[in-house]
């Protein structure tokens, strides 16, 4: 999408956009264990021609509870932290992920619909007509008391305009952002994500179009120590683009979700899963300080630590040592200032990603005043699969109803899950 520039008389340059104000007595360990452990801005110069116009020259601003750095306009920072905060509070609510690629999505309703062998490709005028009825089917049934923001593809949102549905119902759309992956060089296994050049107009263009933040996806490889995965290079580029990319979008006016997904495929233990979040998780943060990032105007949405997939243990792994690994994970890497944190699903079944976002909860809910766990944010869910799975095939039989009592079902089992209040 195209923006119009107007060149006035006086020379300066302004984009043709809208300011928008809105927007037991046994001891039991609360911190998991290392294995090495015993048991939209308005720049006051350079003026930045590029940016989202402030939301208010004059401004008589909300009081704020937060520091506001000189290179930041106070109203911008302003909607950035309440956006940021309306994300995940009341805690329970959360954030539902609807931007997979149009191939991506056509993947998924193949197998709603039982199909078999390869799917059909997403370029078709059919596949495209079927995806906007689908989203549209998804957005009207979903239910606001659980869910407080949707991401969408930049296809959903410029070009189905569908965001109206979600804001006439109090839910906050949002826009995928990341670009596609190519290898790291030199580095087989590993990969960098692409997008950033050209980002802050696109990201102003969703703003436009109804969008209130983002998100960037960045996949990290992740073995046993013996194989090495991930690679110190991979973890700087990643950290380097999530926090490039952050601050390009509040720069556009949009509160940045950053999305370090650990995967699970290979051979890992949850020790060793545990320590790559930490790491990657605390490189990110490093970075987005270098780069001006307000981090309370910011979430992230991390993977779970778990077992890999190859790895003995994980037939074993409880929900409840995946909750220490997570919490702890969160306590020692993301700083105090960031509102809230959205696990991802990843691909796990629904039941085992909400059993674990629950599991997590529960821990934190029992924790003393003592313990670092009594000190995290809301930990909250961004799911995809695991909301939409059962709804998707509901819908692709021509069953509406089933379709909003599938969303409605396991929308409310996240927001359970999300307070620690699950079944």
């Amino acid at each position: 999408m195209s923006l119009a520039i107007d060149t006035t008389d006086s020379g300066t340059t302004s984009l043709f956009t809208t300011p928008d104000p809105s927007p037991s007595t046994e001891h039991k360990a609360d911190v998991f264990p290392n294995p090495y452990h015993s048991p939209v801005t308005n720049y006051s110069g350079p003026l930045n021609l590029f940016a989202m116009p402030d939301l208010s020259i004059e401004a008589d601003h909300k009081s704020q509870d937060v520091f506001v750095n000189p290179f930041h306009s106070k109203a911008v920072a302003q909607e950035l932290i309440t956006t940021a905060r309306a994300l995940v509070y009341p805690r329970g609510k959360g954030v539902y992920a609807t931007d997979e690629t149009p191939d991506a999505i056509a993947a998924v309703l193949h197998t709603a619909a039982g199909g078999t062998g390869n799917p059909p490709s997403g370029t078709s005028d059919d596949e495209k007509e079927k995806r906007r009825k689908w989203r549209e089917a998804a957005y009207n049934a979903i239910p606001s008391e659980h869910i407080s923001g949707v991401i969408l593809h930049s296809e959903t949102l410029l070009t189905f305009q569908l965001a109206p549905i979600l804001s006439s119902k109090g839910i906050i759309p949002g826009v995928r952002a990341n670009g596609e992956l190519r290898p790291l060089p030199h580095y087989q296994h590993e990969f960098i994500v692409q997008g950033l050049d050209g980002l802050l107009p696109e990201l102003q263009a969703a703003r436009i179009a109804g969008a209130r933040f983002s998100k960037w996806r960045c996949p990290i490889a992740c073995t046993s120590a013996a194989r090495g995965l991930p690679s110190e290079a991979a973890l700087d580029a990643h950290a380097e683009t999530l926090a490039q990319y952050a601050s390009l979008s509040q720069q556009a006016g949009l509160v940045p979700i950053v999305e370090p997904d650990v995967e699970f495929t290979e051979d890992a233990d949850l020790a060793r899963s545990a320590w790559v979040h930490e790491r990657a998780i605390a490189r990110i943060y490093e970075r987005c300080r270098v780069h001006g990032v307000l981090l309370e105007g910011s979430l992230i949405k991390p993977s779970f630590p778990q077992p890999g997939m190859k790895h003995p243990s994980r037939e074993g792994v409880s929900p409840e040592d995946i909750a220490l690994a997570t919490a702890t994970t969160i306590s020692r890497a993301v700083p105090s200032a960031v509102p809230g944190v959205l696990f991802l699903s990843g691909g796990l079944a629904p039941k085992v990603a909400t059993a674990y976002l629950d599991a997590t909860n529960k821990l934190v809910n029992a924790a003393g005043p003592e313990s670092p766990l009594a000190r995290l944010p809301p930990l909250s869910f961004s799911f995809g699969r695991a909301l939409q799975g059962d709804a998707a095939q509901c819908w692709i039989r021509g069953d509406e109803e089933g379709t909003k009592e599938a969303l409605g079902t396991w929308a409310r089992a996240c927001w359970l899950g999300a307070q620690g209040q699950g079944e």
